[in-house]
């Protein structure tokens, strides 16, 4: 990956940051609920979105993304625990290369924190 490209991607994104320094990981909220499944119900998606994206017509070469993820991994998000990890990377990396705005994502949470809070 050229050097330009790897500083662009290294650059910081506020919204995946908080998240990362402020967010619930899947197992503090399975001790809250009493949640026995060790795997967040996210995490299917998570993989299959990787899978797809692995797919050779899509804009994020397997190696590419894959190598990525293990730097934002390793340099921006190694406090969190895994797979929150690996969800910000994926994300982090998406934002980067114009999958979507960070303010699109972060719209997207606000409304599904609004229909969870709702049913509680």
């Amino acid at each position: 990956m050229p050097k330009k490209n790897l500083n662009k991607l290294r650059e910081k994104i506020p919204l995946l940051e908080d998240i990362g320094k402020d967010g619930r990981v899947w197992s503090d909220l399975c001790k809250q609920y009493g949640v026995e499944n060790p795997d967040p119900p996210w995490r299917i998606t998570l993989e299959s979105t990787c899978e797809v994206l692995n797919e050779g017509a899509c804009a994020l070469p397997v190696l590419e993304r894959r190598d990525e993820e293990d730097k934002l991994s390793e340099e921006i998000y190694k406090d969190v625990p895994y797979p929150e990890r690996q969800l910000l990377a994926l994300a982090h990396s998406m934002i980067k290369k114009g999958f979507f705005r960070e303010e699109e994502l972060g719209v997207q949470m606000e409304k599904v924190y609004k229909r969870l809070s709702a049913g509680t």
